[in-house]
């Protein structure tokens, strides 16, 4: 009975991923792309705004803070073991692919992080709460699909942002450390216990310090290793556009699996990793201090960019190049990520093993803190404000036990709440496009001239 009904959601994870969610996606992204003009020529000046403090404006945390935030949840194992098993299903043409998802899934993060702060609403205690649920009620009248996303995104936060993101940082201490996981579990507990019941100043304070120094350090290695594999970069790169599109072999015993296979999981790949379109990193835009719904997605849209244009991109060319240099690898018998990233960082003598369990411990645990604050927005709006002090304590119950718990069927069903989340999403970003239109074209040649309309105060 137990089997039959894993076996039941494991295909349903499988159906809600496909390929009909991987169009949902990626055409979402090129329609955005299309309705806003391609936002994606504003990226200097959206970068420039991120570190450019707005503090005349209404809203808790600075946009910087907002952005690592956001930045904290959607850089995490995916960028180093993900991009790896990438590779090892769908070939180096994956690596293209998922490239491609960041360029045009910079218009979906602008446009959902635009309704999220339009349609954002202040408490009386003076916090900012926005997302897709209030884009949907507020914008739409669909409180029952809001209601929905609120209610996947608070279930899936324990999964995805809490239970497997520990369970990584303890494999990798018990492996390369020799500490026992039990305990890294209540580490990890009380670390986040200490961050998350300061709520989004206490995250965004942290996050602001973390995240710039988790990914330069983590590019900072990727760097070393392209130098010490300097003459396979060029090759690399024609290797990685032509299996995109085609099947093959070369080099290093690469393998091209065709356009579809490339893409699938390419493509794949880089949603997960970016989360754009699923309606999380919103959660964190609305709480940003901004003059207007504009400046703040342009803020929100450069999160794409780091993740998986630079990234995701740098991973991808370090491991293909590492392969490529070292062709006694048989990588046709390797299909896990973690193996290909592991065999590239050892490249760099002493060090190398070093920066890849200091990047995973970062990027999971920064992963834990941003998932805690969208799961609380989330929780809230169904229960209100009373559901908060037991949703902590819940979520740290679940770091404690994490290391020690059997995650296969939790990812798996984390995986279809994330879908979940990302329908009423899309459907709000899609339903709204004339509303970012018309906001796009109201403020994006001042951005420092006009401000938002006055923000509702609900009792929440």
């Amino acid at each position: 009975m137990i089997q039959t009904i894993v076996n039941a959601i494991e295909q349903l994870d499988k159906m809600v991923w496909g390929w009909g969610m991987i169009f949902l996606l990626l055409g979402t992204h090129i329609f955005m792309t299309i309705r806003t003009g391609f936002i994606q020529r504003k990226l200097g000046t959206a970068i420039k705004l991120s570190v450019t403090k707005d503090a005349d404006a209404e809203g808790e945390v600075s946009q910087f803070g907002a952005l690592t935030t956001a930045l904290a949840s959607t850089i995490g194992t995916g960028n180093i073991i993900g991009v790896g098993t990438a590779i090892a299903l769908g070939g180096p043409g994956a690596v293209l692919w998922c490239w491609l998802t960041g360029v045009f899934g910079i218009a979906t993060k602008y446009a959902e992080s635009l309704i999220a702060v339009k349609y954002r609403v202040k408490t009386k205690d003076g916090r900012m709460q926005g997302g897709a649920m209030y884009a949907l009620e507020r914008g739409l009248n669909m409180k029952w699909l809001a209601i929905l996303f609120a209610f996947f995104g608070g279930f899936a936060s324990f999964g995805i942002g809490c239970a497997t993101q520990v369970n990584a940082i303890a494999t990798v201490c018990k492996e390369n450390l020799g500490i026992p996981e039990w305990s890294i579990g209540v580490v990890v507990a009380v670390l986040t216990a200490l961050v998350i019941f300061g709520g989004i100043k206490s995250i965004a304070n942290v996050c602001e310090k973390l995240v710039p120094i988790m990914a330069i350090f983590y590019v900072v290695g990727c760097l070393i290793i392209l130098a010490f594999n300097y003459d396979f970069i060029i090759p690399a790169l024609k290797t990685i556009g032509t299996l995109a599109f085609r099947p093959g072999a070369v080099e290093g015993g690469l393998v091209g699996r065709g356009i579809m296979m490339a893409m699938q999981y390419g493509v794949a790949r880089g949603l997960f990793s970016n989360e754009s379109g699923m309606g999380s990193a919103p959660i964190a835009a609305a709480a940003a201090q901004t003059r207007n719904p504009v400046r703040q997605a342009l803020v929100s849209s450069t999160g794409t960019f780091w993740d998986t244009v630079v990234v995701c991109a740098m991973t991808g060319l370090v491991l293909v190049t590492s392969i490529m240099k070292n062709s006694s690898i048989d990588v046709s018998q390797i299909d896990n990520g973690g193996i290909l990233t592991t065999l590239a960082f050892d490249q760099i003598p002493y060090l190398g093993p070093i920066i890849l369990v200091v990047g995973i411990i970062s990027f999971a645990y920064s992963t834990v803190l941003g998932w805690a604050y969208y799961g609380e927005r989330c929780v809230e709006y169904c229960m209100g404000k009373k559901a908060l002090i037991p949703y902590r304590v819940l979520y740290i119950l679940v770091a404690a036990i994490a290391p020690i718990a059997a995650l296969d069927l939790v990812w798996t069903i984390a995986d279809i709440l994330n879908a979940f989340m990302a329908i009423p999403n899309l459907i709000a970003v899609l339903l709204l496009s004339p509303v970012i239109v018309k906001e796009t074209k109201k403020y994006l040649g001042h951005l420092d001239k006009y401000h938002d309309e006055d923000i509702p105060i609900v009792d929440k």
